[in-house]
């Protein structure tokens, strides 16, 4: 690739270090001539690589990789071409605006020509400098002419005196008449080689950058401001816009640089070449004129416009009819822009407060369909509250009914025990169904065995139901939540013996176990026993239990605990 993108301020530095002769082309993505003129510069890079007789390497570099560090590249127009020389010890000059004949100028004038080892006019083997081909020629027949004429007037009795004489004399002649040949050659070619020079040397007129700077901008930075005179014409130079803000910004931004104090440079002055000098920046969509970059900008990044060059167009101020008539034009616009705003601003606001109303109507939907649900839920559960409140006094009947059965049967008394806590029975073992009633007749019976009564697989469905009949504050649930966890701790881990032994005498056995019928019968069923153990008050699982009837009876009891709790 002939033309270098360099994407840094270091890689710029160090392409112009590394290369003896560089053009680089100080460009930015938004400008229309940079993007028009890259095929171009392309081109001529291309060109210059293949030139055997050119040392010149090309580089682009774009201003937002740049930032702040092209200031000190003296770049105030885009495009800009710089010229460097011995690895950007010495700047040749630049050329602002798409100018490519100024440019290939600039570099003629420069003569970057490549060192040759055979350049040079050399010494021919006798010493002197060597002739060209056309001084030989003519060297040559000069010196002919001199050997006729020295034989033509020699006579036949001097010749064999003076031969020798003679070949001394035309070596002499031949000899002196080269060098002084030589001599006038090169005295001739360095002439022209100095008015060749002088032709092609443009002469470089320097400038004071700040002649150009406003006078009430400068007064406001050092007096109102308090900025040095060299500070204030440095940020009004290079800050955005050639503005009082962009010094301010640029000020605050370089105020501890080491250079910040030292004098402004003389800057070259711009030569108006073919193309004539840049006055104004037109944009090629809409055909309008910008006096500064700053104006150019500002509307580029208003209108989105990208296409943009260089016009030698100036832009004529405005008299005073015509700032009069601007003004009326542009308070009219600003008329219609507040009118259309007021509308567009009414209809919002219409569009917002039926938004208010709708979104009222909905609130007020919503909130009376929440109350009506929460007397739903309030009415079903007074209803459920006092089933379950009818259902406990049934329960206690029937519990009242089996009691006066028993005493009857046992001559007034009851087959229960007084323990530490007080009255507290073990629990009713009768399978009595709803609406039966125990009569004297049905209680004198024969007591039953204890193989009829006693703890039975088959009868599992039997003690979870009479459990799920406590409804009283929950007390069923409770139960059946404690035998759950009881018998699932035994079937999810049945390696750990922890789970294998229950404790008849802490509080939660007691609370939500003991006292309902059919809970203890229901252990004992699916393998618990009594630890024999003396003084033992423990049930302990059976080694040989079954595995089988416990899952299945874990299953039925978080069946029936969903049943309760729903």
């Amino acid at each position: 690739m002939t033309l270098h993108e360099l994407e840094s301020p270091d890689a710029l530095k160090s392409f112009i270090e590394q290369n003896a002769n560089t053009l680089i082309c100080f460009s930015a993505t938004w400008c229309g001539p940079c993007k028009r003129s890259k095929p171009d510069l392309e081109a001529m890079a291309s060109s210059y690589s293949n030139n055997d007789d050119v040392l010149l390497k090309f580089g682009i570099v774009y201003e937002h990789n740049l930032g702040n560090a092209i200031h000190s590249y003296g770049v105030r127009a885009f495009p800009t071409y710089v010229l460097f020389t011995e690895s950007g010890k010495v700047t040749v000059g630049k050329v602002e605006g798409a100018n490519f004949d100024k440019i290939r100028a600039l570099i003629s004038q420069a003569s970057l020509k490549k060192k040759n080892q055979f350049e040079g006019t050399g010494n021919s083997l006798g010493g002197e400098v060597a002739a060209s081909h056309e001084d030989a020629k003519a060297l040559r027949l000069k010196r002919f002419a001199v050997n006729n004429n020295a034989t033509t007037t020699t006579t036949p009795q001097e010749a064999p005196n003076n031969d020798n004489n003679k070949v001394d004399d035309d070596k002499d002649v031949e000899m002196e008449d080269v060098s002084k040949d030589t001599e006038e050659a090169e005295k001739v070619k360095n002439t022209e080689t100095e008015m060749k020079s002088d032709e092609t040397e443009e002469k470089v007129e320097l400038v004071d950058p700040t002649e150009t700077l406003d006078k009430e901008s400068i007064e406001q930075l050092t007096g109102a401001m308090g900025f040095s005179l060299i500070r204030a014409q440095k940020g009004l130079l290079y800050g955005q816009g050639n503005s009082v803000e962009g010094a301010v910004e640029w000020l605050m931004n370089h105020q501890d640089d080491a250079d910040i104090d030292d004098p402004i440079p003389k800057q070259e002055k711009k030569a108006s070449g073919s193309g004539g000098e840049v006055k104004s920046y037109k944009c090629n969509t809409t055909g309008k004129l910008f006096s500064s970059m700053a104006s150019l900008e500002l509307y580029a990044n208003r209108t989105g416009y990208t296409d943009f060059e260089e016009c030698t167009e100036a832009v004529v101020p405005l008299t005073e009819e015509e700032k009069a008539e601007k003004v009326k034009h542009l308070k009219e616009l600003l008329k219609k822009k507040r009118q259309e705003r007021e509308e567009s601003e009414k209809k919002d606001d219409i569009n917002r407060e039926k938004s208010r109303r709708l979104m009222g109507k909905e609130m007020a939907k919503t909130r009376e369909q929440m109350e009506m649900d929460t007397r739903k839920r309030n009415a079903y559960l007074r209803k459920k509250e006092k089933e379950d409140a009818k259902k406990e006094r049934e329960r206690i009947r029937r519990e009242l009914a089996k009691d006066k059965a028993e005493r009857m049967a046992n001559k007034g008394k009851l087959s229960s025990r007084l323990g530490v806590d007080g009255y507290n029975p073990d629990g009713i073992q009768y399978d009595v169904s709803d609406g039966t009633e125990l009569t004297s007749s049905s209680t004198s019976t024969t007591k039953p065995s204890s193989s009829s009564v006693g703890p039975s697989a088959h009868k599992i469905d039997d003690y979870i139901q009479k459990v799920s009949s406590y409804r009283a504050g929950g007390d069923g649930g409770k139960c059946l939540k404690t035998l759950l966890a009881y018998v699932r701790n035994v079937v999810d881990k049945p390696q750990e013996d922890k789970f294998k032994t229950i404790k008849t005498d802490n509080k939660v056995y007691k609370a939500k176990v003991k006292p309902f019928v059919g809970a203890k019968n229901l252990l004992l069923a699916v393998g618990f026993q009594p630890n024999n153990t003396t003084g033992s008050t423990e049930l302990v699982l059976k080694e040989d239990a079954d595995m089988k009837l416990l899952e299945t009876t874990k299953n039925k009891l978080e069946k029936a605990y969903n049943d309760y709790m729903a």
